[in-house]
């Protein structure tokens, strides 16, 4: 029963990721995940009994995957310099995925975050923890303010995530890399 109840789960998760991320959580309804999932509606909602409580796995798993895909860049890296810079290769990497449609995140709340308390809360977590890694890898390359450090990077980074969603390009990354290489000649230790 754990064994089925997680590949149920499983796959409720895989078709509710990329219908909320292609279509975003209001259009897609609980029908549509089932069809989707094959599970059915009343194993669904053993599952998650309400969309919010799906919205809110998905985001979770979302977050999960994204701090992955970040962190197999960063830790690529050798130096504290070219460890900021993989972010942005990182961001280059993902916006020329074939289904990038830009941050779940920020998606998310602009459908849900002045409705639902906890999408918000989600989002600004996740904001929050990009925050962070940003803070500690600017701490490790030396910034003599690694939080201001870290706010520009950010800036960067949230630019070029919603630059390139609504461009269709992966250039922004591109062009975020060249602003961060100039602000880290003037944050860092030469």
């Amino acid at each position: 029963m754990v064994l089925e109840t997680a590949t149920a789960q499983q796959q409720v998760l895989d078709a509710a990721d990329a219908l909320f991320y292609e279509r975003g959580v209001q259009a897609v309804g609980m029908d549509a995940i089932r069809s989707a999932s094959g599970v059915s509606l009343k194993r669904l909602y053993q599952l998650f009994p309400s969309k919010e409580n799906l919205i809110e796995a998905y985001l979770d798993r979302r977050d999960a995957l994204w701090k992955s895909m970040l962190a197999s860049h960063v830790d690529a890296a050798t130096d504290p310099r070219s460890r900021i810079l993989a972010v942005f290769e990182f961001l280059h990497d993902w916006f020329r995925q074939r289904d990038y449609r830009g941050c779940a995140f920020i998606n998310s709340f602009g459908e849900l975050g002045t409705v639902s308390p906890r999408v918000a809360e989600l989002a600004l977590q996740h904001k929050e923890g990009f925050r962070q890694a940003l803070i500690q890898l600017s701490t490790e390359a030396g910034a003599a303010d690694p939080e201001r450090l870290a706010d520009h990077l950010i800036l960067l980074s949230e630019g070029a995530i919603t630059r390139s969603a609504i461009s269709g390009s992966p250039d922004p990354a591109l062009r975020a890399r060249e602003a961060a290489v100039l602000l880290l000649d003037a944050s860092l230790p030469s």
